[in-house]
């Protein structure tokens, strides 16, 4: 099995293939268990045996991770509970516990608008771990606001509730624009492929930045649309993505195709430049 694959197939046992320790970072972005339209997928499971295939999943997910490597994990209200139990239990360290707010909820009619989604951040090791601050530092309030000399000028690591503003990309936010949070992806979008569950490459830019180094190995084992995959190509690493569906395995690799490999067109305002580094959490 190489890199830079997309896979087909059932993703604990193409996991399985993967030599243990040998991913850099991992992004799962699963079915909810809601009753999402998918190809060949079925997203409405008796819970029992969707938190049972969970267990299945997660284990081979962390069974391939490195021991610095970093896991995150895309989910909903539903059973975000009971994932980071299991987590704990595969004996990853929670980094955090992230609220990613969009615009264009999800419209409900007998409870409030879903607008938000849980990532849940962990490392294998509880100290050693790739973290770049300086690939993802945002201009703070201080810096924007206020002109206040106190602001550290180098500006500052997001807050674990994503509400991304305007001044922290020039790419995913333009002037003429008023959507000042990373919404979901809608129709109308240009970044949309046509799966039922796209997530929005800001996101997965702001996530393979810090928790990887270039040509580091990402694996997506539900690949869906292959946001996770074409931002690894962008950033300069390498990727491994596995999807049950043959026809969302195809508009993949046509997205890929349609990428140069470090072609970074997810550029943003960086606030200094650093050398990567493993870093110890004790001194964080």
């Amino acid at each position: 099995m190489g890199r830079d694959e997309v896979l087909v197939g059932d993703s604990v046992e193409l996991m399985g293939r993967l030599p243990a320790g040998s991913v850099d970072l991992v992004f799962a972005d699963p079915p909810f268990n809601i009753g999402y339209e998918y190809d060949v997928y079925h997203d409405r499971r008796d819970s029992a045996a969707y938190l049972a295939w969970a267990d299945t999943w997660l284990a081979a997910a962390v069974r391939a991770l490195a021991p610095t490597g970093a896991f995150f994990l895309a989910i909903g209200d539903e059973y975000v509970a009971e994932h980071k139990v299991r987590l704990d239990a595969l004996g990853l360290t929670l980094r955090n516990w992230i609220i990613w707010h969009y615009t264009f909820g999800v419209n409900c009619t007998k409870k409030f608008n879903r607008s938000h989604a849980h990532i849940l951040y962990y490392t294998k090791h509880p100290r050693e771990f790739t973290f770049n601050p300086e690939g993802v530092r945002v201009p703070s309030a201080r810096m924007t606001t206020y002109a206040d000399r106190r602001a550290n000028p180098v500006g500052k690591l997001p807050d674990d509730t994503w509400v991304l503003r305007p001044q922290e990309t020039d790419v995913h936010f333009q002037p003429e624009s008023d959507t000042w949070y990373v919404s979901r992806v809608c129709g109308t979008f240009k970044e949309r492929t046509g799966h039922p569950c796209q997530m929005p490459e800001a996101v997965l830019e702001r996530i393979i930045r810090v928790a990887s180094d270039k040509d580091a190995l990402v694996l997506d084992p539900f690949a869906g649309s292959g946001t996770t995959l074409a931002v690894a190509k962008k950033l300069g690493r390498k990727f491994v993505g596995i999807e049950l569906s043959e026809q969302y395995a195809d508009g993949i690799r046509q997205r890929l195709q349609r990428i140069e490999f470090g072609d970074e067109q997810t550029k943003r305002k960086p606030a200094k430049k650093k050398t990567s580094r493993t870093i110890n959490a004790d001194r964080e």
